[in-house]
């Protein structure tokens, strides 16, 4: 069994446990947490099972603490998709998607629907506000945050024989 090779200070323990009072973002406070636990004599497995993570993230937000002190443990992440639209933006594109529909707004791109889609929205948002998200959940998201409802396409069975639904239903009713 390897011996342990991380421990903290009296000083490095209330220095995270000061940030970790007065920080407001989840990630870095459980980054914070854990560490200052695991450092503190607390086993690798109480601390996944307090903290909820991974041992492998546990060991790798320690390694970081030794290499950058507690500046590394900072959550880092931008926000991703939905940081591409403000809250704004989202307001008037809600605006525009009840006031329009796409066959109004794309009808140079060949567009005739008379209801939003992804693809729709897609067009739209790219003309308007010269933003394409990654990922079609994305424009999923917009649409439910506009307040359109998504209709959803019947399922149609290629091995379904209409005549024998038919002959069905027929003996059902006798």
């Amino acid at each position: 069994m390897p011996k342990r090779q991380f421990f903290l200070t009296k000083e490095q323990a209330q220095e995270l446990l000061n940030a970790y009072d007065k920080c407001k973002n989840g990630p870095t406070r459980t980054r914070y947490q854990a560490v200052r636990l695991y450092g503190t004599g607390y086993t690798a497995s109480k601390v996944t099972a307090i903290i909820g993570c991974s041992q492998s993230s546990l060991m790798s937000w320690c390694q970081i603490y030794r290499d950058r002190g507690i500046s590394g443990l900072v959550d880092k992440r931008k926000g991703g998709n939905r940081a591409k639209l403000t809250a704004t933006q989202i307001k008037e594109l809600e605006r525009k998607l009840k006031q329009y529909t796409p066959a109004q707004v794309l009808s140079a791109e060949g567009v005739t629907s008379e209801h939003w889609s992804v693809e729709s929205l897609k067009c739209a948002v790219q003309k308007w506000y010269g933003v394409t998200y990654q990922s079609s959940t994305s424009y999923y998201t917009l649409l439910d945050a506009c307040g359109c409802s998504r209709r959803r396409r019947p399922k149609v069975y290629e091995s379904r024989s209409e005549s024998k639904v038919a002959e069905s239903e027929e003996q059902l009713t006798k």
